[in-house]
């Protein structure tokens, strides 16, 4: 029985809202800025559609159900069998075919968003197959409202504006309007797992609720649609900051027709076309399709008004197991991520998204130097957690910009100046390592340091500040000087004949770091569930950095045993190439039994390493295409690359089938640009992320540290006599020292490094005595107070 003409659905508030899959098959946007809505694909249907910001989602899901009003009701997304495909090169046009099992019917979608309006377009077209079904088969559009970024709190209605007939959305101040070229014949609003269409339609085939009203809860919006006789028609989303606006723009849109809409939407994506000159499709293995593809996914996940911004995702890893307490997703801007992509970007010959990437984090920089580990698009950061590498990264985009002529009138000196000035007080110790789960002394974090180092104190030498350049080459070869020392095991036990190999990272305290940590003595507990392990026995490819900046040479012993021991441990041989964990007792991933990470799982393979690895095999000379090949092997129908592939036995109930993805995030905006680094990389016979200077200093010509640094952060407590001791602090200050405890006390002032800031102390060793012991405090001048402790190191013989 009908509703009465003004009723409210039944069910408040609904069932607790849950995101979708992670796993989209596509995602678009219009080039144009004038549109701000990016749109999710998966299995067939729309997914999340993000507006005003690429940040915010406001669906679940989009879809179509289908029935014969007698027999069946089918949802698109798991009854029917999906197909999808590109009708336009270089452009984020989506043609999605979804055909019923038995070949009766199939629903053709052309998915993309209007070149100029917040307004996602849908044209539909539907076949039936089976005479039978003629003049019977029904539609209804089904969506379910998260608005920004909520499922709870939705509240919809049935409206006509003009006669026509319309549902809307809304939470707060973001509205959402649906609406169909043909009309709808019927709709309802209603609570989900209540009185929502798919409740209504699945009891009987037919729709029989007609509710108008439905406030406050996880709702889903139903419109029948009036079919005609083409089986054509076009359905819009318009979204907005009022009512009135809304309804404008889906009425605008609407009476343009839909081809017109879709070659302009097309023009405006191939005007920005690989210049022939970076089309590297001769690297590749699939004629350039992927490249260009990755291309086009990096740009789609740049903001249109925090221009530069580009998020991580546009995806919730193991979304569907998600609720509204998940706010982030990946749908944020990490700091290292931003970098990947604004670098990937830059190697296909496009500068200017990478720059105002680089004007964007100038901006969010922190007075300390630092950057968010992640922020929404206007900068407000999420997490806290702080990696060095994060705060290193910035410098290797800007030195990129700087080396290819392409930072226009922008200059970054002072957001160098202080990330600098920041590694080199907080160094070496990293509180979060590029996996963002330990502390400690981490080979990839170090060598990301050491090249922006050097790129800092390179750049200060083009300018002519010698001594600052000085300064800072002494931090960088300081580290280069002791990487072993912090990252190596002589006592390794995973594989047999390799004792002496890097391992993930020597963990420490990061609120009070031990300077002289033992690789070989030392215990690590793992994140998500890992457990406890001596840190000698977990191993990952993080090392390899040092060779991809330039900081170790290919052939370099260490190197290959830590090769051949990652190779044995954490590489899987999946059938579309090579793959490799992140490293041993990852919990981060996939269960066993296919089961969603929550909390604990199983780290699976992860492409980017994949590409990691093909960057090092370019490095020892030799060809990375096999590596290439893998990575576009990894993708999916719709040619995205995941976070991590599954790579244990197929489990087809799970879903989960060796090599593809799993529920992690995709596409991820790193494994698109890791991609693209890797073909760019092949065609220049080199590294794309090799720092030339670094190559020069620390390989081709290994430059020799004099120096041991002492800071605050790395108060070291021995050191080789004959070395200067540099004790480097942020404040003026009195150095009061002795040697041996001597009755003499000295005072020294610590000199003023003003271009970044430092101030710092030198002491050469040469002539104290092996086995001394040199006793110091502070005086800090502007506070006018003694620092009230005292430190000492020990100095011994070479």
């Amino acid at each position: 029985m009908n509703p009465p003409e003004h009723s409210i659905a039944f069910g408040a508030p609904g069932i607790e809202p849950r995101w979708t899959s992670s796993a989209k098959e596509g995602v678009g946007t219009a080039y144009h800025t004038s549109c701000r809505v990016w749109f999710t694909l998966s299995h067939g249907i729309v997914n999340e559609i993000y507006y005003p910001h690429v940040d915010q989602p406001n669906t679940r899901d989009f879809q179509f159900l289908i029935s014969d009003g007698e027999t069946f009701c089918h949802e698109e997304k798991r009854d029917l069998i999906h197909t999808i495909d590109y009708p336009e090169r270089d452009c984020l046009l989506y043609r999605l075919t979804n055909s019923e099992p038995k070949g009766r019917y199939r629903v053709i979608k052309h998915v993309f968003a209007d070149p100029h309006q917040s307004v996602l377009l849908v044209h539909t077209k539907v076949e039936v197959l089976d005479e039978s079904l003629l003049g019977k088969l029904q539609l209804y559009a089904l969506l379910a409202p998260h608005i920004a970024g909520f499922g709870a709190g939705n509240s919809g209605w049935c409206v006509e504006v003009g006669g026509i007939k319309l549902i809307r959305a809304q939470r707060k101040d973001v509205h959402l309007i649906m609406a169909c070229s043909t009309g709808f014949s019927r709709r309802s609003v209603g609570y989900v797992g209540f009185s929502d269409g798919w409740q209504d339609l699945m009891d009987n085939f037919q729709m029989d609720w007609e509710f108008r009203t439905a406030e406050e809860g996880n709702i889903a919006l139903t419109g029948e649609i009036n079919l005609p006789g083409t089986g054509e028609f076009t359905m819009a989303v318009a979204f907005g900051r009022s009512y009135q606006s809304t309804t404008a723009k889906l009425f605008q849109s609407l009476a343009e027709p839909f081809e017109s809409h879709r070659q302009a939407y097309v023009r405006q994506w191939q005007r920005a076309v690989v210049n022939p000159k970076f089309d590297f499709s001769a690297d590749t293995s699939d004629g350039g399709g992927m490249y260009r593809l990755s291309r086009c996914v990096l740009t789609a996940h740049e903001d249109k008004v925090f221009q530069g911004a580009i998020v991580a995702s546009m995806s919730i890893p193991w979304g569907e197991t998600k609720g509204d307490n998940d706010l982030g997703g990946y749908h944020l801007v990490w700091t290292r991520d931003l970098v990947q992509s604004a670098t990937a970007l830059l190697a296909t010959g496009q500068t200017s998204t990478p720059l105002r990437a680089l004007i964007w984090l100038a901006a969010i920089q922190r007075p300390d130097g630092t950057f968010p580990q992640n922020s929404w698009i206007d900068g407000t950061a999420y997490w806290s957690g702080l990696q060095l590498d994060q705060i290193a990264a910035p410098i290797l985009l800007a030195w990129r910009l700087h080396k290819q002529d392409a930072l226009g009138l922008f200059n970054p000196r002072t957001m160098i100046v202080r990330a600098a000035a920041h590694l080199i007080l907080q160094g070496p110790v990293t509180s979060q390592d590029r996996w963002e789960e330990n502390a400690g002394y981490s080979p990839s974090t170090l060598a990301t340091v050491i090249a922006a180092l050097v790129c800092a104190a390179q750049w200060a030498t083009e300018y002519g500040e010698k001594a600052a350049a000085d300064f800072v080459f002494a931090y960088a070869d300081w580290l280069a000087a002791h990487v072993e020392e912090w990252t190596v095991t002589t006592q390794g036990e995973l594989v047999e004949g390799f004792p002496h190999h890097y391992i993930r990272i020597n963990p420490t305290d990061p609120k009070a770091p031990d300077p002289h940590p033992d690789p070989n003595t030392a215990m690590i507990q793992l994140a998500n569930g890992g457990g406890l392990h001596p840190a000698r026995n977990v191993v990952g490819g993080d090392f390899l950095h040092l060779v991809r900046f330039g900081i170790r040479d290919a052939n370099d012993p260490v190197i290959r045993d830590s090769i051949e021991v990652i190779d044995r441990v954490l590489r899987y041989d999946l059938p579309q190439g090579p793959g490799w964990r992140r490293y041993n007792h990852d919990g981060y991933g996939q269960k066993d039994d296919g089961g969603a990470f929550d909390g604990t799982g199983v780290g699976r393979c992860w492409p980017i390493l994949t590409g990691e690895r093909g960057h090092y095999e370019l490095a020892a000379t030799r060809d990375p295409k096999p590596f290439i090949t893998a990575m576009e092997n990894f993708a999916n129908q719709g040619g995205m690359l995941t976070e991590q592939l599954w790579d244990g036995p197929d489990l087809p109930d799970a879903h989960m089938k060796r090599g593809c993805p799993t529920g992690a995030a995709m596409p991820l905006c790193w494994s698109h640009a890791e991609y693209i680094s890797m073909v760019r990389s092949r065609h220049d016979g080199i590294c794309l992320g090799c720092v030339e200077p670094a190559y020069q200093r620390y390989v081709l010509h290994p430059a020799r540290s004099d120096y041991e640094i002492w800071t605050l952060r790395y108060p070291m407590r021995r050191m080789s006599r004959g070395k200067i001791l540099r004790i480097i602090i942020a404040a003026q200050a009195t150095v009061v020292w002795s040697i041996d405890g001597g009755t003499r006390t000295n005072l020294l002032d610590a000199i003023h490094e003003s271009r970044l800031n430092l101030w710092f102390a030198d002491f050469r060793t040469a002539d104290w005595p092996a086995g001394s012991l040199f006793t110091f405090t502070f005086f800090w001048k502007r506070d006018q107070r003694w620092e009230g402790r005292d430190w000492q190191i020990s100095l011994l013989e070479r």
